[in-house]
């Protein structure tokens, strides 16, 4: 598995990596313990070293956290935890009057966090979603105060549009504190608006990306099809209006590309993202072993530069 540096950081992620949001999911093999130690070690042996969370995942929120960091005992040194504040916790950590950027409320949230997940640091600690009525400065402020601390070692922030990624790193800079490494946005072959604004300002002030959605909800797998039921038990059986609206010519031209190269559509989705300059992890969920080994195989192809414009041709990007 390739290693790399996440934007202009020195911090070293995995180029695949292991989206957590499956861990005490009900209904799914990780739900218990027992099955998300068989995810989470099997990411460990495909060379998968990073692994993102949110306070907010699992059923009861938290405990996703919880799972990921019993999964990892005795293994914590080979892992990079990146973990989210700033979602609705419904008082799991305590009030916070919807001002979850705020000084007091990030303090309680790390602490929450490092609690859960067994840990005496946070690699990567991430603002889940822009916090309206706190002001920037104040939150990047107590998160340089973290890392002072050694509580938690980067900033990054997620679902930030291309204006708020330059404000957070102008803002940071300007006042002397640690700037965000990171933005987690939703980017894929069928998604490629953040190509108009957010990949350019990460770009600009050094800031890696991390994709999530990278398969599109499934539809970039090849287990679907036009005008087939999804297969029972698939993550969209019953989401009929998903499939309904699902954008079916681009995903056959993918599937047809995929085919004549003999390799899967997973592959062509993931490595597309990773041949992408500024991306850092290209992040999957899995709830089995067998799942993880596959994002962590199609994250060994890479597109050539022949490749890369013919795919461009098959699913167009976003004029600017």
């Amino acid at each position: 598995m390739e290693q790399r540096r996440l934007g202009e950081s020195g911090l070293v992620v995995s180029a695949v990596g292991l989206g957590c949001n499956n861990l005490g999911r009900p209904g799914t093999a990780t739900e218990s313990l027992s099955g998300a130690r068989e995810v989470v070690n099997t990411a460990l042996d495909c060379g998968i070293t990073f692994f993102d969370v949110a306070d907010v995942y699992g059923s009861p929120r938290g405990r996703s956290e919880e799972l990921l960091g019993q999964a990892l005992s005795g293994r914590r040194e080979s892992a990079i935890i990146a973990t989210k504040f700033g979602m609705d916790m419904q008082g799991y950590n305590g009030p916070d009057f919807a001002a979850r950027g705020s000084r007091s409320y990030v303090r309680r949230a790390v602490e929450s966090s490092l609690r859960r997940l067994g840990t005496d640091w946070i690699d990567l600690y991430q603002l889940h979603r822009p916090d309206p009525v706190t002001p920037l400065e104040e939150t990047l402020s107590v998160l340089d105060d973290l890392i002072r601390e050694g509580k938690i070692r980067y900033v990054g922030h997620c679902n930030l549009a291309g204006w708020q990624i330059a404000d957070a790193s102008w803002t940071a800079t300007a006042a002397g504190l640690a700037t965000p490494v990171s933005a987690q946005n939703h980017y894929s072959l069928l998604a490629r608006e953040a190509e108009r604004e957010v990949i350019p300002a990460c770009q600009k002030f050094g800031v890696g990306v991390i994709p999530y959605f990278p398969l599109a909800n499934g539809l970039l797998t090849g287990k679907y099809r036009r005008d087939q039921e999804p297969p029972e038990g698939s993550r969209l059986a019953g989401r009929d209006q998903l499939l309904a609206d699902a954008p079916w010519e681009r995903i056959e031209r993918l599937r047809a590309f995929a085919d004549q190269r003999g390799v899967q559509m997973t592959a062509i989705a993931v490595g597309w993202l990773a041949a992408q300059e500024a991306v850092g992890s290209v992040i999957s969920g899995a709830t089995t072993a067998e799942q993880v080994r596959a994002n962590a195989a199609a994250g060994q192809w890479r597109p050539t530069p022949a490749e890369m414009e013919e795919i461009d041709a098959l699913c167009p990007p976003l004029r600017r």
